[in-house]
């Protein structure tokens, strides 16, 4: 499983988990605060209401006539309660109807008045709403209308009604708790959906850090990647220099230590990297100089004639001046390797440095039989001049190298791009790409490898300092090797 989808997966089970238990303890937590609210108002009215009905109860006019009448002014003023028209608009829902109900009953707990009628006479000394309060406690119960239904509840709050500071009676407030089950209903739909969208939120933060986390752990990943090394199957030179191609990525936090810890460790592995692969190819690439001066040295030991004596000497002197090629060449492409850009300033003539290239390896051309012709005019760009001359000087060497004698070695300048072609066997297919790598050569005409194959990677080493290219590729006859500069 991915990483992205692992903590996905992980933070919308723990979102889950905490929105399911926080939505339900919400919900379970409305209806039984909606109708806590409800009884503490019931219990204001009731002891109001018990106040105003004392004076009543005192005189003994509570008690209903035979025809059902009171002279009762308070238990008139509830009728009048009972009927009187309402229509009020209570935060988007409308109250046409009043709900309460009253009833008093007496210190045995036998029903006064009842504003519905429905009890007068009835023994409600059992009930704990008259009860409790009769003893002095308060009284309140809920009681179902329908058995098992409990949106049929009615609560009933009750108040004692004092004569001469002692109980002479008991006021009840009753009222249904379906009247305010539409305000519960609509408080635990906005609950609920407020908790949805919470959750969708939450899901949004969740999937937002969840891309951030795997892009910032996906770019560290390249950049690993980047910095292993070749892929199987692909060449790799083990001389080449450190590649510095992906910058280290800015990530924060522990990530960006991660980061920084991983170049330290990047940098120290390709350091050695290079210098074991450098040591390698050195070594492999000194030995058969080293090889056929020693040979040549032991044989001149012993009595020679003249001509071979002369032979051996000879070859002596042209391995030592390979040898020494390869340590100039070498000192150029270090020098080359410490700097990280060219540093040039004025405008410089690219036909200036062909033509500069050309007076150093004109006498070279010449003792071989080789003609160089410099072609077009090119353009000027802030490159560095030296280094210009230096990789188009490496070229034409190896085009010398390569072109058979009585040929021509062209120079041609084409804006800012230069190509140096020669009319040689070229170079085989599979060994274009390597072309540039350090100590890597092809066979001469005549079947030597006098060549110490750094030439072509100083010149790419100057090109990467310029952000250019250089591109081979074989004409039939020869071999065409460009070098694209990038303009300003």
């Amino acid at each position: 499983m991915r990483l992205g989808i692992r903590l996905l997966f992980a933070f919308f089970l723990i979102n889950g988990i905490a929105a399911f238990f926080v939505l339900r303890v919400f919900m379970a937590e409305i209806k039984p605060s909606v109708r806590e609210v409800m009884e503490d108002m019931m219990v204001d009215t009731a002891n109001i209401l018990a106040e105003l009905a004392s004076e009543d109860l005192a005189a003994g006019r509570l008690a209903v006539d035979a025809d059902n009448s009171s002279a009762s002014p308070f238990a008139q003023h509830v009728r009048r309660y009972a009927t009187r028209p309402i229509d009020a608009a209570i935060w988007g829902f409308s109250k046409q109807s009043l709900d309460y109900r009253i009833y008093v009953t007496d210190t045995t707990g036998r029903v006064l008045f009842d504003s519905e009628n429905r009890a007068i006479g009835a023994d409600y000394s059992q009930w704990r709403d008259v009860a409790r309060t009769l003893r002095g406690e308060y009284g309140a119960r809920s009681t179902r209308e329908v058995e098992g239904d409990d949106t049929s509840g009615v609560m009933h709050v009750a108040a004692p009604i004092y004569v001469k500071s002692q109980i002479a009676g008991v006021l009840t407030v009753a009222k249904p708790t379906r009247t305010v089950q539409r305000f519960i209903d609509r408080a635990e739909r906005k609950v609920f959906m407020g908790g949805l969208l919470l959750l969708a939120l939450s899901a949004a933060v969740g999937v937002a850090v969840t891309l951030w986390m795997v892009w910032n752990v996906r770019r560290l990943r390249d950049y690993a990647l980047s910095v292993q090394g070749p892929a199987d199957g692909e060449h790799h030179d083990p001389a080449a220099p450190p590649t510095t191609a992906l910058a280290v990525p800015e990530v924060p936090g522990e990530l960006g230590d991660l980061a920084r810890a991983m170049d330290r460790m990047r940098a120290r592995l390709e350091g050695r990297d290079y210098i074991e692969g450098y040591v390698r190819a050195l070594t492999h690439e000194l030995k058969s100089p080293v090889a056929a001066i020693r040979g040549a040295g032991e044989l001149l030991q012993d009595e020679l004639p003249a001509a071979d004596r002369t032979e051996f000497a000879t070859q002596v002197v042209q391995q030592s001046e390979r040898l020494q090629r390869i340590i100039d060449r070498l000192l150029e492409l270090s020098k080359l390797e410490q700097r990280h850009h060219a540093e040039g300033r004025a405008p410089v003539a690219l036909r200036d440095c062909a033509e500069a290239a050309i007076a150093q390896t004109r006498a070279r051309a010449g003792h071989r039989g080789i003609t160089l012709a410099l072609e077009g005019h090119g353009t000027s760009g802030p490159w560095e001049a030296e280094l210009v001359t230096l990789a188009l000087t490496n070229l034409l060497d190896n085009a010398i190298d390569f072109a058979p004698a009585g040929s021509t070695v062209r120079v041609e300048l084409n804006g800012a791009t230069v190509a140096v072609q020669d009319s040689g066997p070229g170079v085989p297919d599979y060994a274009l790409a390597r072309l540039g790598e350090r100590f890597f050569t092809t066979a001469r005409p005549g079947g030597e490898r006098s060549g110490s194959g750094l030439g072509l990677a100083i010149v790419q080493r100057v090109m990467a300092l310029h952000g250019g290219k250089m591109v081979a590729h074989n004409t039939a006859p020869g071999l065409r090797v460009e070098l694209v500069y990038r303009a300003a």
